[in-house]
């Protein structure tokens, strides 16, 4: 079964995106066609990157990394949780994202952003460095602002539109995921797509 992680990338205190990883992950678990988790990012309490050699050589020295790479590698795609920080991501999240490369390569990825113009300009921004990754990114996006969804600005509560657009986001993290899954080493017979077993 195709096995989608759901990333919520802010660590601040009173961060609002947990309750919006809250709220993807109990509709996803509703679901059927696909196992979903959740990776806070807070959870791994990573530093700013202190690897000695670049990520797409995975040869991790820290003990953090080397968590980090374990959890994220076992997902066929991710659904990010990202607020809007000056137009872009939070900063914890893009140095999450720099810790690893091939553990993000040929997955497909989904957007759920939220913030004063629903984070949209902070996925923006998050579609080339994820093309940067190999992570496919879906069109549909669920865009949150703090205006409509968020009972005075605080209090998330998702709109009829918000739950059919996560819908939707899931549709084509799945189908994506499942796509992609022929151009990733084959792990449990250790060969290479197109190679002789």
């Amino acid at each position: 079964m195709i096995r989608i992680a759901i990333v919520l990338g802010s660590t601040r205190p009173g961060r609002l995106g947990k309750a919006v990883a809250d709220w993807a992950y109990s509709r996803a678990t509703e679901r059927g066609d696909a196992t979903f988790d959740v990776l806070d990012v807070e959870d791994f309490g990573l530093p700013i990157l202190d690897e000695p050699l670049p990520p797409s050589l995975g040869r991790y020295s820290q003990p953090h990394t080397k968590a980090w790479s374990e959890a994220v590698d076992r997902f066929d795609g991710y659904i990010f949780v990202t607020g809007e920080y000056n137009h872009s991501i939070p900063g914890a999240l893009k140095n999450a994202l720099d810790y690893l490369y091939k553990e993000w390569n040929n997955k497909a990825a989904g957007f759920v952003s939220y913030g004063s113009s629903g984070g949209i300009r902070a996925v923006e921004h998050f579609r080339a460095v994820a093309g940067e990754l190999q992570l496919a990114g879906v069109r549909a996006q669920v865009a949150l602002p703090l205006a409509t969804e968020f009972e005075n600005y605080r209090t998330f509560v998702p709109t009829a539109a918000a739950e059919m657009n996560l819908q939707t986001l899931f549709d084509q993290v799945i189908a994506w995921a499942g796509a992609l899954k022929v151009l990733r080493p084959d792990q449990s017979h250790g060969h290479e797509p197109g190679m002789a077993a």
